[in-house]
């Protein structure tokens, strides 16, 4: 399996991949909504920045580098939990802060209060910038 461009008709399957992945980590700040969770996915879905892990039964993992004014925004960068903790996720946070280096690029991302997907990112060097409501907002500036 190996990371690829997304397409616009992989929103849909990437948002269930979503709801399924954030759901224990939502429900535990009380913002679980299915519903809400694929509609927000659906709305800011940019299949030209957004690569996608597919397996022969679909979509196992995604990740959104975007640019901005700011820095780069790694944003729904989802692992299907079967995938968790097999250094595929690190493998490509580390590919993408490479790429940065190189670039001379921040990055930037939010993940949600007392999410363990915290731990991987501090391991990549991202440092906390603050608190927004229920999000941790850290970033990453160029090696």
């Amino acid at each position: 399996m190996q990371w690829e461009p997304a397409h616009r008709d992989d929103g849909p399957s990437i948002a269930e991949l979503r709801v399924d992945v954030l759901r224990e980590s939502l429900e535990r700040v009380g913002r679980f909504d299915a519903t809400r969770a694929r509609a927000y996915f659906l709305s800011a879905f940019a299949p030209e920045f957004t690569r996608v892990l597919r397996g022969p039964d679909g979509i196992l993992g995604s990740i959104a580098v975007r640019p901005s004014p700011e820095g780069t925004w790694i944003e729904h960068f989802y692992l299907a939990r079967t995938l968790q903790g097999t250094g595929r996720g690190g493998a490509l946070l580390a590919d993408t802060t490479r790429a940065a280096d190189t670039n001379g690029t921040t990055l930037l991302l939010n993940v949600l209060v007392g999410s363990g997907a915290r731990r991987l990112y501090e391991r990549h060097d991202f440092v906390e910038d603050h608190v927004d409501g229920v999000d941790v907002i850290m970033s990453r500036p160029p090696r």
